[in-house]
C-alpha cells in the first residue's frame, strides 16, 4: 500500500462495442488533496470513476483505491455521488441521509444525530423532517450529498456534483468540499464546468475522447500557455519599434504574450526610449484557456467556462 496515494490507476481501458470509451488513463490521486477529472460531456469521466470504485470493471489496465486492488473492498470508506440522482421520495430528508450512512455501516442513532448537524451546518436544517418529495430539485441534491458523507468517509467520489444547483448551492458545495479536504478525506470529482476546478482543486486531470491529456496543478495547467501583457505607453510614437513582434494594438492599449525572459528588460528599454508606462497588466491564461489549448477548440466545446 502507497499511503501517499488514495487512487492510482494505470492504463485504464473500456470498451462498449467497438467504441474505446476510455482509452489508456493514468491517474494519481494523492491523499488528502481534492482533485478534479475535467472533460467535456462524453469524454469518459464517468466510466473512468466507475473503474475506480469497482462498479464496472476495466478491459485493461490496474487500479488501486484505498491501497487495495478490489476497490468494493474499502467501500465503507467510501462516499459516492452517482451522476444518476436518485433518494426515496416519501423519506424524511435527515432519515434518507441516515439510510445512506446505514449502507456503509454507520448506526442508525449516529447517522440521524450526524443528519441533524450536516444539515444545520450547510442551512438546510429547517427542512431537516420534509420529505424529499417536497424539497426542490437543489435541496434534495445537497441531501444526498450528505449522505455520501455522514459517515465520514476516507474517500469521496463526486461524479458531476455541481450540475444543477443554482449558484448559492454551488458555493455551499464548494465550502463542503474544502472541508471534507481539511477534515482529511480525499476528494476526487468530475466536471465540465472549469470555474469550479480552478476554485478548489490542489490537483487535476484533463480528459477528452477517453484519453488523459494532462495532469498535475492549476498552475501547471495555465502554464501551457503564456501570460498576456497589457501595455499603454504615456509617449506612444514610435513604440511598435520596441515591442515584441507579435504585439497588437487594441485601442490605446497593446497585448502581446509575456517574454520568456519577463517584463522587466522590455521595461528598461520603453523608459530609456521616452515611452514610459501609462497603464501595464499582466494577465494570466484562465483554466478554461488552459483547457481549449490542451484538448483542442472542438473538444472544448461543450465545456462552460
Amino acid at each position: 500500500m502507497n499511503a501517499d496515494y488514495a487512487i492510482t490507476a494505470e492504463g485504464l481501458v473500456k470498451r462498449f462495442g467497438d467504441r474505446r470509451v476510455v482509452d489508456g488513463v493514468d491517474l494519481t490521486v494523492p491523499t488528502g488533496s481534492i482533485y478534479g477529472v475535467l472533460g467535456p460531456n462524453g469524454a469518459g469521466k464517468t466510466t473512468t470513476l466507475r473503474m475506480l470504485l469497482g462498479i464496472i470493471e476495466p478491459d485493461e489496465g490496474h487500479r488501486t483505491l484505498l491501497g487495495t486492488d478490489h476497490p468494493r473492498d474499502a467501500s465503507d470508506w467510501v462516499g459516492y455521488l452517482p451522476e444518476e440522482r436518485g433518494l426515496y421520495p416519501s423519506m424524511k430528508a435527515k432519515e434518507a441521509i441516515a439510510f445512506m450512512g446505514a449502507l456503509r455501516g454507520l448506526d442508525w442513532r449516529t447517522g440521524r444525530a450526524r443528519a441533524a448537524d450536516l444539515m444545520e451546518t450547510i442551512g438546510l436544517g429547517h427542512a431537516a423532517d420534509e420529505k424529499i418529495r417536497k424539497l426542490s430539485k437543489g435541496m434534495a441534491q445537497l441531501v444526498q450529498l450528505l449522505g455520501s458523507v455522514v459517515h465520514r468517509p476516507r474517500l469521496l467520489v463526486l461524479d458531476e456534483p455541481f450540475s444543477g444547483l443554482d449558484p448559492v448551492n454551488q458555493e455551499k458545495l464548494e465550502a463542503l468540499i474544502l472541508a471534507e479536504r481539511d477534515r482529511g478525506a480525499t476528494v476526487l470529482f468530475s466536471t465540465h464546468i472549469m470555474a469550479h476546478a480552478e476554485r478548489v482543486c490542489d490537483r487535476l486531470a484533463i480528459i477528452a475522447g477517453g484519453k488523459r491529456r494532462f495532469e498535475g496543478t492549476v498552475d501547471d495547467a495555465r502554464a501551457t500557455l503564456p501570460s498576456r501583457v497589457h501595455y499603454r505607453a504615456r509617449r506612444d510614437e514610435g513604440v511598435a519599434a520596441a515591442l515584441p513582434a507579435d504585439a497588437v494594438r487594441h485601442g490605446d492599449d497593446w497585448r502581446f504574450p509575456l517574454p520568456a525572459e519577463g517584463i522587466e528588460p522590455l521595461l528598461a528599454q520603453l523608459i530609456e526610449r521616452g515611452h514610459g508606462i501609462a497603464a501595464l497588466s499582466i494577465e494570466r491564461p484562465g483554466l478554461h484557456e488552459a483547457f481549449v489549448n490542451i484538448v483542442g477548440r472542438a473538444a472544448a466545446g461543450e465545456t462552460a467556462a
